[in-house]
């Protein structure tokens, strides 16, 4: 993997989870406190963040934790995370089920 690769791969994470608009830029921003070129920056993928930037964005958008995860060939991390999110819904699915049967009968 090269830098461009990077910068290219977590910009279009950012648009998965953010879309392109400015309200991505905004978003970016507040995230990890970063001003509003910067966060235009990573967008569009001419630079890519680093460091605290990188795990305050990853902190907040699933879709650059996984990129990252991808990129450092650990997918297998990825795929825990998610089952894990499916495991939690399934709970909460299941006791709305218990508490909706139990007002029934």
């Amino acid at each position: 993997m090269n830098k461009l690769d990077y910068r290219l791969e977590i910009a279009a994470a950012l648009k998965r989870e953010l879309g392109g608009s400015h309200r991505a830029v905004k978003a970016s921003m507040n995230w990890a406190g970063v001003s509003e070129r910067t966060a235009k920056n990573w967008l569009a993928g001419a630079n890519g963040p680093a460091g605290e930037h990188l795990i305050e964005l990853m902190r907040h958008s699933d879709e650059v934790a996984e990129t990252v995860m991808a990129l450092c060939g650990r997918s297998e991390v990825c795929i825990s995370l998610e089952l894990a999110c499916l495991r939690a819904a399934l709970v909460r699915m299941l006791t709305t089920a218990d508490e909706i049967m139990r007002t029934e009968t």
